[in-house]
């Protein structure tokens, strides 16, 4: 086994050689790491705490099964997130219960400036759980872009990996997706946004 500093022992890529060598226990760490965004990225699209947690659950195991196809081409969370977004799809595919209208179709002439000040006011402020509620109340793919996007930082090239949308659809879907948080932020916030404002 190679040799590692300790610096190498606090990235993904470590466990991953760990575990295909054989030290299944070091997949704990991937687990402990990743569990709470994977659990947030099905729960946004699968609106059932059961059906999120299996989800989930079946997303690890899935990618533990398959970690031997695992390129290191993008970052572990990344290719996780695509097994964990794939899978909560299906889950809601399998119920019959798609609401989601995803547009397939780009509109002209529009801002796809994706800086959005007041999430980050709010984020830092006590009013967290205002966006926690206003996320939940969007649609799954809405809740779950602003939540990948704005909440984990994901990048626009990540979500194209996660979700196989276009650079450019993302862009449409984010800037639709804030516009309907911020109305509702508005509902929820009232006056306490046009302070931030």
């Amino acid at each position: 086994m190679p040799s590692y500093t300790l610096m190498d022992k606090t990235s993904d890529q470590y466990y991953i050689d760990k575990i295909l060598l054989g030290d299944t226990n070091a997949y704990t760490y991937l687990i402990d790491k990743y569990k709470n965004m994977a659990f947030t990225i099905a729960i946004k699209i699968v609106k059932n705490t059961e059906d999120a947690e299996e989800v989930a659950q079946d997303s690890f195991l899935k990618a533990y099964e398959k970690l031997a196809s695992f390129k290191g081409d993008s970052k572990f969370s990344t290719w996780l997130y695509t097994i964990v977004y794939r899978n909560s799809i299906s889950k809601i595919r399998k119920k019959k219960i798609i609401t989601t209208d995803i547009d397939s179709y780009i509109i002209e002439n529009h801002s796809t400036d994706l800086e959005f000040p007041q999430i980050e006011a709010i984020k830092k402020g006590e009013q967290k759980k205002y966006v926690t509620e206003a996320i939940n109340n969007l649609s799954e793919t809405d809740a779950f872009l602003i939540t990948l996007y704005y909440m984990n930082e994901s990048s626009v090239e990540e979500i194209e990996q996660i979700t196989g949308f276009s650079k450019s659809n993302i862009k449409v879907k984010l800037f639709r997706a804030r516009k309907k948080l911020y109305n509702e932020l508005s509902l929820l916030l009232k006056d306490e946004l046009k302070a931030i404002m």
